[in-house]
């Protein structure tokens, strides 16, 4: 049963040039804020440390999702007023739902016209922000956002003006099955070359897949805290993360969630399984973790700093506790450690 809380008590002070701009040069080179639990204790050190910290036997699980070049801009060819829009999904027929902004209200039939050359016609006005549009090109989503779409970089980054080294930094280097509108920012950290210094260490990994969806760029409602269901994501427990876990469980072995994502994948998966061992499972997950949930699957965690009021601040303070996550977050303020998506990093143990 979840606490009774607001989303006031997961506010925290945050100087703005403590938000990273920029990913840090090398990427396991970002700082480690290692959190024990048990002990009380907090410790400095860098993401390329984090063999030190976790044992043989133990079981990594990444998130493989892929993010799309989902932002697009163009121009209304009847106004020539200017046009935003990101890819949410694909629907029947091949047409996109869109986050879409514009003066004025858009017509069925207008067409956008997309920087590149695509052009997009309004199948269903936007209700909101979120529209229906027809792409007027052959070819998938992925295929023609790779073409014609940018890097969706978060507004606190640079404004969400993409760069060129974007499209490569904001991406992990396991990412495989594309799908998502941000990045799983935990797994940014990791090289190949740690990677394999992990698995010579007796680490064993397995993927699963969670595409961070809209719900990523909207603020935390009340009636959120009420109901206790998030925003819907999709997700996929494979066979073999399955079987990896067991097998992590069965030697004793602690399962590692990279990112909070790979935590809510596990941990919807494992309430599908009802209390019995994990089974693949594939579907919408609106799991809300936040304090008094009771983990079912992940013994540790590596997460990036969360913005204030946030569900994934929640989540971080799920699994370590609130009054000892906000006091880790106060450390990593006066020592500098820079927040969010290209920020630095904190291992939960």
């Amino acid at each position: 049963m979840a606490e009774e809380f607001q989303i006031s008590d997961f506010d925290y002070p945050l100087p703005a040039e403590l938000i990273a701009q920029e990913p840090s040069r090398v990427r396991d080179q970002a700082r480690l804020l290692v959190l024990q639990r048990t002990l009380e204790e907090l410790h400095d050190r860098l993401v390329a440390d984090l063999p030190q910290w976790l044992r043989p036997g133990d079981l990594l699980v990444l998130n493989d999702t892929r993010v799309l070049p989902a932002r697009l801009f163009g121009r209304r060819a009847r106004t020539q007023g200017k046009w935003e829009g990101l890819y949410l999904r694909t629907l029947a027929d091949g047409v996109w739902e869109l986050l879409n902004q514009t003066r004025g209200r858009l017509q069925p039939g207008e067409i956008i016209e997309v920087e590149g050359g695509l052009r997009l016609e309004v199948v269903q006005p936007p209700q909101g922000r979120q529209g229906w549009f027809r792409p007027l090109a052959p070819g998938s989503a992925v295929d023609l956002l790779q073409q014609f779409g940018r890097v969706p970089i978060p507004p606190y980054i640079r404004q969400g003006q993409d760069q060129p080294m974007d499209r490569e930094r904001y991406q992990t280097v396991f990412a495989r099955v594309p799908g998502s509108v941000a990045a799983p920012t935990a797994g940014l950290h990791f090289t190949p070359e740690l990677l394999r210094q992990l698995t010579a260490r007796g680490i064993d990994q397995a993927a699963v897949t969670l595409h961070v969806g809209l719900g990523t760029f909207l603020p935390l409602s009340d009636e959120q805290l009420q109901t206790g269901r998030l925003h819907q994501e999709e997700a996929m427990m494979p066979a073999a993360a399955c079987a990896a876990v067991a097998a992590c469980k069965q030697r004793g072995g602690r399962v590692v969630a990279v990112g909070t994502t790979t935590v809510r994948t596990l941990e919807t998966a494992a309430q599908a399984a009802g209390g019995t061992d994990l089974r693949p499972w594939t579907g919408q997950t609106e799991l809300f973790i936040r304090p008094g949930f009771r983990f079912q699957v992940v013994d540790a965690l590596l997460t990036n700093f969360h913005l204030p009021r946030s569900s994934l601040l929640m989540l971080a303070a799920a699994f370590a506790g609130r009054e000892r996550i906000l006091r880790a977050y106060a450390h990593a303020v006066q020592q500098r450690y820079r927040f969010f998506s290209y920020g630095d990093a904190m291992l939960i143990l």
